[in-house]
């Protein structure tokens, strides 16, 4: 495929010149063939594509693959049921938090080497889970694995985008990793529960260490170096504002849930947070070289592309919680059944990111993400249809079909809000991606999931959650599609 951008890329590839004096880094990788004429991605563009969707499909496994085994988990290291959150916890907090701050450091020093780096930290962090010998080493494991996390996802959607060249090749590229990203979250719920019964608890850390070994073997040979032509200096008061501002709210919804937002640490550090990032909004205004570029936050395709992926996210995460306390204790099926459930949920995620690019190419990103957002909310709205002694059949469709929905509102999302950003400001703009999903799979539970255990009946919480849910996605509906065609007008 040809690379055409105002990044430094490797190879004999024409790029455009730098809008500043700033002179090209020297090419380091071969580069990335060009696609066939009819739009079809090369042999090698299919490699680079299989790279980077490895790394992100291998990110969002983790983030699952280990709720089913906290139990166990505990019990062998001696955990705490109150503590066990901080297993999910110490993960979330920096792979949330320090997204912006690596996606504009490998803009400014190379997204390939920082991407590299990301997979080695994350492989020896999980390994280091693996061999957990206490409490505290298996949280530090965990908690360097959202370090690498943090690294890997931003610097791979970055490399995504400034490789497949905006257009047909991008949304398809963009449709495949939207589909194991989904697949990802699903099929980690699944193997976990498998791979614990059977291996034990630590083979699911195990596994993300084998992963992240084999990508990194294939990456180096196959990734141009991508990054901007300017040097900037880095944004130092905005990166530790932003970065502390997330980390304390992203603390604090991930706390909630079990303390409730009345506890004094839950709303200190959320008000903490709200104020850091207050602060950092006023840094970066008067900033000379800003992490973020807040001209770019007042586009509307950003700022509600951002919106429709916290919502479709957020919502669906919290989907997934309730009806997992639905089959298991209202239905009482057991983990096998449930996993079966949250199988065919993938099945049909998988067959919507095959469409979805289709659909986009026909009716554009924009129209698509409403639509979808509009179909999640419907099915969602149709869960209510369940009942307390049967419903499982209905739970499956349901489910199933708003996942199709879901898929195709996180891939025109991040092409809304990528589409039309410079080059130079990728890493940026799919830092912005990244940590919508990042917060939006935080956020979505502890705001919503307390409902259905706070109810007279588990049953009745878990209607009212997905009464809410499918009101909030009806609503982001209308906004964003209002948004959006103030935008285009």
């Amino acid at each position: 495929m040809a690379i055409d951008t105002q990044t430094t890329t490797s190879g004999p590839h024409p790029a455009v010149p730098p809008t500043s004096g700033a002179p090209a880094a020297p090419p380091t990788t071969p580069p990335t063939p060009s696609a066939p004429g009819d739009g079809r991605l090369s042999g090698r563009a299919r490699l680079v594509l299989f790279v980077l969707c490895a790394a992100q499909f291998m990110v969002a496994l983790d983030f699952s693959v280990l709720n089913v085994a906290l139990p166990v988990l505990g019990k062998d290291l001696g955990l705490s049921q109150s503590a066990l959150q901080w297993a999910v916890t110490a993960f979330a907090l920096p792979s949330g938090g320090f997204l912006l701050l690596f996606g504009r450091i490998a803009d400014l020093y190379g997204r390939k080497k920082l991407f590299l780096t990301g997979l080695l930290v994350f492989g020896a962090a999980s390994l280091l889970a693996t061999l957990a010998w206490d409490p505290a080493s298996f949280l530090a494991g965990r908690a360097l694995q959202g370090l690498g996390a943090a690294v890997i996802v931003p610097t791979g959607m970055s490399l995504l985008t400034t490789t497949f060249p905006e257009g047909p090749l991008r949304d398809r590229a963009l449709g495949i990793s939207g589909t194991l990203l989904s697949l990802g979250f699903t099929i980690g719920m699944v193997l976990g529960g498998v791979m614990t019964d059977t291996l034990g608890w630590r083979s699911t850390m195990g596994l993300l260490s084998v992963a992240a070994v084999v990508v990194l073997a294939l990456a180096p040979g196959l990734l141009p170096e991508s990054r901007t032509t300017e040097r900037p200096r880095l944004d130092v008061p905005g990166a530790v504002t932003v970065t502390g501002g997330l980390l304390a709210l992203i603390y604090a919804l991930s706390t909630a849930a079990s303390r409730g937002f009345g506890d004094v640490d839950v709303w200190g550090t959320l008000v903490l947070g709200l104020v850091l990032l207050s602060v950092f909004v006023a840094v970066e205004s008067k900033s000379p070289a800003p992490l973020v570029s807040l001209p770019m936050l007042k586009r509307r395709t950003v700022a509600w592309g951002n919106v429709g992926g916290l919502v479709t996210f957020s919502m669906m995460s919290t989907v997934v919680f309730v009806l997992t306390l639905y089959l298991q204790e209202t239905l009482e099926l057991s983990s096998f059944l449930t996993g079966l459930v949250f199988g065919v949920q993938g099945a049909a995620s998988a067959l919507a990111g095959a469409y979805a690019p289709k659909v986009i190419g026909r009716f554009g990103a924009r129209r698509t993400l409403v639509g979808s957002l509009l179909g999640q909310g419907v099915l969602t709205a149709a869960l209510l249809t369940v009942g307390a002694e049967s419903g499982a059949w209905v739970a499956t469709a349901a489910v199933s079909l708003a996942s199709m929905c879901h898929l195709g509102a996180i891939i025109s999302y991040g092409l809304v809000v990528t589409s039309g950003v410079p080059d130079g400001e990728q890493g940026l703009a799919t830092g912005l991606v990244t940590t919508t999903q990042q917060v939006g799979l935080t956020i979505g539970i502890p705001l919503l999931g307390v409902l259905a255990t706070t109810q007279a009946s588990l049953f009745d919480g878990v209607r009212t959650v997905l009464g809410v849910d499918a009101v909030i996605l009806l609503a982001a509906a209308l906004l964003v599609g209002l948004g959006l065609r103030r935008t285009a007008s």
